[in-house]
């Protein structure tokens, strides 16, 4: 599991949200992404948070290199206001998936 948090510039918001959302589907679609949420924070318009589950250490390798990431590190200095966070975690509970219902 890893939470990544990404700060855009004010003025860059929209478009760095639209690119951001655009690395949802390909991603979901990857073999080993069991779960990938991308959410925009309520207290920072500027803050976006991805929540992200992949099977192995070797899938989450393998999403890193993905070509659909490249315009983001591309443009990083241009569209960021600080570094991408990215925090790894261990899932303590087992995963319970969906139930097929999309809120």
């Amino acid at each position: 599991t890893i939470i990544g948090t990404v700060y855009g510039r004010p003025e860059k918001r929209a478009e760095l949200r639209a690119l951001l959302a655009g690395f949802v589907a390909p991603t979901r679609a990857e073999p080993g992404c069991i779960e990938y949420q991308f959410h925009a924070s309520q207290d920072d318009p500027d803050a976006f948070v991805f929540y992200e589950n992949f099977a192995s250490q070797e899938a989450l390798d393998e999403h890193l290199k993905m070509s659909h990431l490249a315009p983001l590190l591309a443009r990083k200095d241009e569209l960021l206001a600080r570094e991408i966070e990215i925090r790894h975690f261990t899932m303590l509970a087992p995963y319970q998936a969906q139930r097929g219902t999309v809120l």
